[in-house]
């Protein structure tokens, strides 16, 4: 059975705003629902492998190896920033218009998204320090039933990043036309990866 506490922290987790929900909110807001939904969706399966990998034990090799962790945390950090890079690059140049939705490589952003969860080595250290919380001891397989927990975790995000991005694309209505609030949101949207960029690499395990 799934405990109430394991559904309220949860929630309160995918809630809190990082970076997936930083990149699912600005594609909603530059881009459209369809992108959003986009992102929500490659955000929330690069949980996948970071899930798995505590699962199954892979997250201890991230743990106890300084040198695996600081190899993965800085592919990250570059991702991150590279993507800062991008926003700040297209500065005034992204328009809120709607016939630039029909164009939007989908699959590109699915990828960002998946990739932004698959190069954070603190999301499988997480999972292997949160899932065995609501495991009980006399549980028959525990394996079972943290690949149960760790589903309605991914569910509960798909959920809430769609909220976020279908939010944020209606919010974008109201933009069309406006260049100064597009750029000014550009630039703070690359601030914003650069910052968490930056926050992952001074992070330890």
């Amino acid at each position: 059975m799934i405990s109430i506490e394991f559904l309220i922290t949860s929630l309160i987790l995918v809630l809190i705003p990082g970076t997936g929900v930083i990149y699912t909110i600005s594609t909603g807001l530059f881009q459209g629902a369809r992108a959003s939904f986009s992102a929500a969706l490659g955000c929330t399966l690069g949980i996948v492998p970071s899930m798995l990998a505590s699962i199954f034990g892979l997250a201890v090799i991230l743990n106890t190896s300084a040198m695996a962790f600081q190899v993965v945390k800085f592919i990250g950090v570059a991702y991150l920033l590279y993507l800062a890079w991008c926003m700040w690059r297209e500065t005034g140049g992204l328009a809120l218009e709607k016939k630039e939705e029909q164009n939007i490589n989908l699959f590109q952003v699915a990828l960002k998204g998946c990739l932004i969860n698959v190069l954070n080595p603190k999301l499988t250290i997480f999972f292997l320090a949160f899932l065995p919380q609501f495991i009980n001891s006399n549980v028959t397989s525990a394996t079972s039933k943290m690949l149960l927990l760790g589903g309605i975790f991914m569910a509960m995000t798909l959920i809430v990043f769609i909220l976020y991005g279908t939010l944020a694309s209606k919010a974008r209505r109201y933009l069309i036309g406006s260049s100064k609030v597009a750029k000014y949101m550009q630039r703070t949207f690359a601030a914003s990866f650069a910052l968490l960029g930056m926050k992952l690499a001074f992070t330890d395990r």
